[in-house]
């Protein structure tokens, strides 16, 4: 029935609140949600003991989304740079920190992260698929051919060192299962280190729209990496060889050289710091990559990233600079 005086249907209304609410009796919640169960925690009241609490970005470096030391360079021959000192917890040189960006073969670092954190065997044996080796005739491979049985080890030297394409792909078959589901699980390890900005979907950094990070986040997953002593000496390495057996049973043998010119030699290193290693990257896209590890004189390590540089000579300059003037 409607209620046609308005007023009636107010009079009505605060009734049933005062009955319902406003009685001296009501029913008991059995649990009930104390709105200052954890004010004692944050100091907040005077009741209670103050407990430690971890956060996030305790042990991050953290910086706004602004330019640091880039007059003092040749910030003008890459779009996006980083230093950190991870023992200070710093940001000592940025540019474009949050700039989304392709990563090219950077992306491989989480591949190897991931092979890591999941695959307690590293001496299981891997068959390589046919998709795996379906590879465009430019891309970076390390000629693997389908039906080659090769240990994961050996695949993840190839996947850092000679930057294969085919290594990334029969990485994530035998992990996944196939590649969208372990682009799937690339995309849920980036979130929980907080590399929000970032999305994957493949495992070795090919061209593609929807595939990006940033300095920052790539920052955040390479820092992740190298907690990872095998991860830190498979990137230090700069030449290894491999034997594994192809389709027929017969052995094949290869020797892969690392990308990175610092542990060739090709490129010279700042005075003082010592090189680790690091991870290269490069495609028309996203130009000239790198993501390096080293330690500074005082023995501080350091995390430095340049992205889309235009050109492999600018690409060390740029690092050089970074190093010495800013991560001393």
């Amino acid at each position: 029935m409607k209620c046609i005086n308005k007023w009636i249907c107010l009079s009505l209304l605060i009734a049933v609140s005062c009955v319902s609410g406003c009685g001296k009796t009501s029913a008991a919640i059995e649990q009930p949600y104390d709105v200052y169960a954890t004010a004692a925690d944050f100091g907040l009241s005077s009741n209670g003991t103050a407990e430690a609490k971890s956060y996030f970005a305790s042990n991050l470096c953290v910086s706004e989304d602004v330019a640091i030391g880039t007059d003092s360079t040749d910030s003008q021959v890459a779009e996006g740079a980083g230093t950190f000192n991870l023992e200070t917890n710093t940001v000592v040189y940025a540019k474009n920190l949050y700039e989304r960006l392709y990563p090219a073969s950077t992306t491989k670092i989480l591949t190897a992260y991931i092979a890591l954190k999941y695959c307690d065997d590293l001496d299981a044996m891997v068959t390589v698929s046919e998709n795996a080796v379906n590879q465009a005739s430019d891309s970076s491979v390390c000629n693997l051919k389908a039906g080659d049985v090769i240990r994961l080890r050996d695949l993840l030297y190839g996947l850092m060192l000679r930057s294969g394409n085919d290594a990334a792909v029969a990485i994530a078959e035998y992990i996944s299962g196939d590649v969208d589901s372990f682009a799937a699980l690339m995309n849920q390890e980036a979130a929980a280190m907080g590399a929000t900005r970032s999305h994957f979907v493949n495992p070795n950094g090919l061209p593609d729209e929807n595939h990006y990070t940033c300095v920052y986040d790539m920052y955040l997953i390479f820092s992740n990496a190298i907690k990872n002593d095998t991860f830190v000496s498979i990137i230090g390495t700069t030449s290894y060889d491999v034997t594994y057996t192809d389709a027929s049973g017969e052995a094949v043998t290869h020797t892969w050289e690392n990308t990175n010119q610092y542990l060739t030699g090709n490129a010279t290193t700042p005075d003082g710091f010592q090189i680790v290693g690091g991870k290269t990257g490069t495609t028309g896209e996203a130009g000239y990559c790198l993501v390096l590890y080293s330690y500074n004189p005082s023995g501080q390590p350091i995390i430095s990233i340049v992205f889309k540089a235009d050109g492999k000579s600018n690409l060390y300059l740029l690092m050089n600079e970074m190093l010495q003037g800013f991560a001393i």
